[in-house]
């Protein structure tokens, strides 16, 4: 698949572009002294390669300049002429206006127009975006990168300026690397099926995680343990029964007896040992107040030098001074314990709100019980137990709720060791697979490997490894560095020129590894020349006219100061490679024929 032709409705503003099938350049020469030292130049030879991702059916924008600026563009209708594997041909039509109304037209013979053809004579008109994606799917025909559609890895083979920060993540890669690696793994020649089971496993796992934590929070550090929770059922339940029969029977005796029992043991001992607390804790704080309250110092070095004056001792100023240095250190030592004191009355008061709370508690409790105990009247009794009855059934569908949150924790936590072991297993293969494939001389990826190696060492005379290792997390991580001589990796790839150099290097490779197969035959690499050395730049020509010759289109942009120095008589590009030259001097050298937009 090449691209053959771009044009549109409107030629006086927008001229058509014709492809070759090998060789391309977009030129920009700047005619313009004051405009040969401007980092940009606005001419569009970055923007043919934007057009012709709009006829490739990108995805609507609202910050591509066409619908950016609507009211420019609204009436533009573009055709991208593309020349499919079989040989045979099919011209793309999309309006800016209606740019999700796609329409087809399958034919034999090169640079048609159908600008004005009808359209009845189409033969898909006004498809749906969604629907003529997948129909041009179909007539590209690339089987070769099946499962995922045919825009998956276009961007490898549209190479904008901003997709040349990464080798392997594009501009339109930000987001998760479930979204992107598995199809870079297979291009490479690996399984992407184990990588794409290994994302799904690890995305269920933290999901099912998620949910656990879920449950935990709403329990509220409720008991976990199902055996507990099912013991207290058990106890609630018998208690029912023991109620239901007393209500039943209407005879309170046995009731009586309980209650009597609860008192004694229970309620009254308890209320016994907090007021006994309370009693201890109450002398403690009287006594911690008391000890804030004397720490004064009552002895005056003043007065006591006074009084050795007048017995007539002389202490030339050192006694004065030894009391002083006493007095400053009692008042640390009386400080420290001052925060001492304070720390342990707010222990104090603390515990003293605590239990005077279940105090209260306790005391309406046994108020409760004396009550039902001295009530003479049975109908009270009833109405008093029956109370209890609705309480105890309360607790019981409280419990019977916190048992199907602890069933589901325990199945959610069979399911995430379950999860854990598939992931492992997973990752086992993926490692084991990826083994494989780098110590196999005839794979895919050996053969990616080597002609990598060869491009950046024909342009920089340095040795270039393309690798793939699995990391801790079972995820790929793609890796392509320059090596010195000891074969040691080095930080030169880091520099913007090397590393565009290693994108096309990159581009190259794999296409070249994929020539037999249902795959893109081009590549589009936007100011290519750009920080090279003149010497780079001949070699990385020689390098594209290569490839150009085993049967792949090459579209490569430059400005004309980027064209390494040749003689007069010795062009770089022949006219017929030279597809679209722009220039500064006024509007008629832009692709687009108006004012900068």
């Amino acid at each position: 698949m090449k691209p053959s032709k771009l044009y549109s409705s409107r030629p006086d503003v927008f001229g058509a572009v014709l492809f070759e099938p090998d060789l391309n350049v977009v030129l920009a020469e700047i005619r313009l002294p004051e405009n040969r030292d401007r980092d940009t130049h606005n001419l569009g030879k970055s923007t043919l390669g934007r057009m012709l991702d709009f006829g490739f059916l990108a995805s609507r924008n609202a910050k591509f300049f066409l619908f950016k600026h609507l009211e420019t563009f609204e009436d533009f209708v573009f055709f991208l002429e593309i020349e499919l594997l079989d040989g045979s041909y099919v011209t793309v039509r999309r309006s800016v206006a209606e740019a999700t109304k796609i329409a087809f037209k399958k034919h034999l013979a090169r640079d048609q127009d159908f600008s004005t053809l009808p359209d009845l004579e189409w033969d898909h008109c006004d498809v749906p975006f969604d629907r003529a994606k997948d129909l041009l799917d179909s007539f590209l025909d690339f089987r070769a990168v099946k499962p995922w559609p045919y825009r998956k890895g276009l961007g490898y083979f549209l190479r904008s300026q901003e997709d040349y920060g990464d080798v392997f993540q594009l501009s339109k890669f930000a987001n998760a690397h479930a979204e992107w690696k598995p199809f870079l793994a297979h291009i490479l020649g690996f399984d992407a099926d184990l990588l794409t089971r290994h994302y799904a496993k690890e995305a269920e796992l933290e999901e099912t995680e998620q949910k656990a934590l879920t449950i935990r929070q709403e329990m509220g550090g409720e008991i976990e343990d199902a055996g507990k929770v099912d013991g207290l059922l058990l106890l609630k339940r018998q208690e029912v029964e023991k109620k239901q029969g007393l209500l039943d029977a209407f005879d309170f005796r046995g009731q009586d007896k309980t209650v009597t029992k609860q008192l004694v043991d229970q309620v009254d001992e308890r209320l016994a040992l907090l007021n006994q607390r309370r009693y201890s804790l109450t002398q403690n704080r009287k006594k911690v107040i008391a000890s804030l309250e004397e720490d004064q110092i009552l002895f005056d070095p003043e007065d006591a030098a006074e009084l050795f004056r007048e017995a007539g001792v002389l202490f030339a100023g050192q006694i004065k001074r030894d009391f002083k240095q006493l007095i400053d250190f009692n008042k640390a030592i009386t400080e420290e314990r001052h925060g001492y004191l304070v720390e342990e009355r707010a222990e104090i008061e603390a515990e003293l709100k605590s239990l005077n709370t279940e105090i209260n508690t306790l005391g309406k409790r046994r108020s409760g019980m004396l009550a039902f105990l001295s009530s003479t009247d049975a109908f009270d009794k009833y109405k008093r137990l029956a109370n209890e009855l609705v309480t105890l059934r309360a607790d019981i569908e409280g419990l019977e709720r916190q048992r199907g949150f602890v069933q589901r924790l325990a199945q959610l936590r069979t399911d995430i060791r379950n999860l854990k072991d598939d992931k492992s297993h997973l990752q086992s293969a993926i490692e084991a697979e990826v083994e494989a494939k780098n110590a196999d001389e005839q794979s895919l990826f050996s053969r990616i490997r080597i002609y990598f190696n060869e491009i950046v060492q024909d342009v920089i005379d340095h040795q270039a490894l393309l690798s793939v290792v699995v990391n801790q997390y079972g995820h790929l991580d793609f890796r392509a560095e320059l090596l010195n001589d000891a074969g040691i990796a080095t930080s030169a790839d880091r520099g913007y020129s090397y590393k565009k150099l290693l994108c096309i290097a990159f581009d190259l490779a794999v296409l070249r590894a994929h020539l037999d197969e249902a795959f893109p035959r081009f590549a589009f690499h936007d100011g290519v020349f750009e920080s090279l050395d003149d010497r780079k730049k001949e070699n990385l020509l020689a390098v594209i006219r290569r490839y150009t010759g085993m049967g792949l289109q090459s579209i490569i942009t430059l400005i004309d100061s980027d064209l390494p120095p040749r003689e007069a008589n010795d062009p770089v590009f022949t006219p017929s490679e030279i597809v679209l030259r722009l220039h500064d001097e006024g509007d008629d050298g832009r692709l687009f024929k108006m004012s900068s937009w």
